[in-house]
């Protein structure tokens, strides 16, 4: 995604030091044109029927362009339900997940009359029954599954095991079929699964498919209707050069041998693998330091601004903009927050490094933004999109003062 020309960095035709004069690091840069090659890559793959993970990166302007490529939105929220609706997305087109939904989630999501509704356990199932009774409307719901598959995924993104808190075990599919036939008022025409993020290895697909196909099976010889069952995502992306690589054509060989004549649709939900490696976060080092023989470069980006190395131990390769130095000196690199962990990488080999040099963090478009915080009273990251020779600020930094004033004093302090 970045490119040099006479030692000068490029995100498409766009100088990234002319961004820079504009917008104040950290500022998080997405490439339009690799956002619109992942889409197309994948629909080659798996077909159409494409729902963006919105909670990945909920930009208006991102939404808009996934919008404007003929795919769906995948919300888990109310807000990212505004968002979808908001940027333009056709409410057949949108599916609400979510293990936690409150009444006002529902009935809002009715009201919308969205796609789908896919609910996480009986007891939602029952709420959304009296709900639809209570408007007398009758509405298309899914329900998600849990396959108590392992996906080989590190514990935190982990969603397909049954000791994780999503979806309804699938082991209660007959107690599902005996609750959806007592229900007047809704409609179950999908089922769902997602067992989790960053999935590499093919045979948990596999496993997957199988999982939901013999669901799918006994949900329709129980007289139901099932118009669609939805795989989820999680597909891996690379992050550095040691990760290992989905074979997606070896999973598309997996879901034709599992799914072949079939009468319902297959969709998918990924979120990271089509935006994760158009995204870039620059950032610029504020000091250095050595302490225990450890070189720091403290960058003015910091876990508030990308929460993922700190969180999950996630690694993102780290680029530096000057290479003018022969003198390659071992760096660690650090963010500003009072956190010990605080780290974004260690023992990486650069060209000498100076206070204002500019460090680029790689494959940042999920997941980077959307999960910043305003910890140690830091604004969030300014968000940049570039087309062609074009950029336009999408998401403006705020001031400091801007979310002082929302806090509320009471009359006795």
């Amino acid at each position: 995604m970045l490119r040099f020309e006479n030692n000068n960095p490029f995100v498409e035709d766009v100088a990234l030091h002319d961004v820079n004069n504009v917008c104040k690091t950290p500022f998080y840069i997405y490439s339009q044109s690799i956002i619109i090659n992942k889409v197309k890559e994948l629909k080659s793959i798996l077909g159409k029927n494409i729902f963006f993970s919105v909670k990945s990166n909920s930009n208006q302007a991102i939404l808009k362009l996934m919008q404007s490529l003929d795919i769906g939105a995948d919300v888990v929220s109310i807000g990212e339900l505004k968002r979808s609706l908001s940027a333009g997305f056709d409410p057949n087109k949108i599916i609400f997940e979510g293990v936690g939904k409150s009444k006002h989630d529902l009935l809002f999501a009715m009201q919308q009359n969205i796609r789908l509704i896919n609910s996480e356990s009986l007891e939602e199932i029952r709420l959304l029954e009296s709900l639809a009774k209570e408007k007398n409307k009758k509405i298309d719901i899914g329900v998600r599954l849990n396959p108590d598959i392992d996906g080989g995924t590190i514990s935190k993104i982990s969603t397909g095991k049954k000791t994780d808190k999503f979806g309804i075990e699938v082991i209660e599919v007959n107690n599902i079929i005996s609750l959806i036939k007592n229900c007047k008022n809704l409609n179950l025409v999908s089922i769902s699964c997602h067992i989790g993020s960053q999935i590499s290895n093919v045979d948990a697909f596999k496993k997957t498919f199988r999982a939901m196909k013999d669901a799918a099976d006994k949900f329709i010889e129980a007289g139901l209707n099932i118009k669609h069952v939805d795989l989820g995502g999680g597909f891996h992306v690379r992050y550095n050069d040691s990760d290992p690589e989905l074979n997606m054509v070896k999973v598309k060989k997996e879901l034709d041998h599992c799914f072949s004549n079939v009468n319902y649709e297959l969709s998918f939900e990924p979120g990271r693998y089509l935006i994760a490696e158009a995204g870039l976060l620059v950032t610029s080092i504020i000091t250095r330091k050595q302490n225990g023989g450890i070189n720091y470069l403290i960058v003015d980006a910091g876990m508030n601004t990308l929460i993922r190395p700190a969180m999950y131990n996630a690694h993102h390769d780290i680029e530096a903009i000057n290479k003018t130095s022969d003198n390659l000196i071992n760096y660690t690199i650090a963010g500003p927050i009072c956190e010990s962990s605080d780290i974004f990488l260690r023992n990486i080999e650069l060209s000498e490094q100076h206070v204002d040099d500019l460090l680029i963090i790689k494959n940042t478009g999920a997941y980077g933004k959307v999960m910043s915080s305003n910890y140690n009273s830091r604004v969030l990251p300014s968000e940049v999109l570039v087309h062609n020779n074009k950029f336009a600020i999408i998401y403006e930094s705020e001031k400091i003062e801007n979310f002082i004033e929302q806090d509320i004093v009471p009359s006795w302090l």
